[in-house]
């Protein structure tokens, strides 16, 4: 059974930064191309990053380039994503995810 659990949010103030972890299991992780997402109410679900297959390649949607940061731990069945420079439009319940499949999120809260 695919499993995936994000930890790793809170509550940080504007310019801070907050790192989420995501464990893997049930699946080979390590074949799969990996995505953090999030949902908010006044934006809906929308796709945040992705990294492919063996960590070379990532991308970024426009309001996060630069800022956040996903990477992968292959040997560990883990899934990073290190957001410095937070902003209040950032607040989100981030979910790491396959391409079907998605954890039960992390609550990511940015105010001052």
């Amino acid at each position: 059974e695919v499993q995936l659990v994000e930890s790793g949010g809170g509550w940080v103030q504007p310019g801070g930064s907050l790192r989420l972890s995501c464990v893997a299991s049930g699946f080979a992780f390590e074949t799969y191309t990996m995505h953090w997402t999030r949902e908010s109410p006044g934006e809906g679900h929308k796709w945040v990053a992705a990294i492919f297959r063996g960590g070379n390649r990532t991308t970024y949607t426009p309001s996060v380039q630069g800022r956040f940061t996903i990477s992968r731990d292959d040997a560990k069945n883990m899934l990073y994503l290190q957001m410095n420079n937070l902003k209040p439009e950032d607040t989100a319940v981030y979910y790491c995810s396959t391409d079907t499949k998605r954890g039960q999120g992390t609550q990511v809260t940015v105010s001052s």
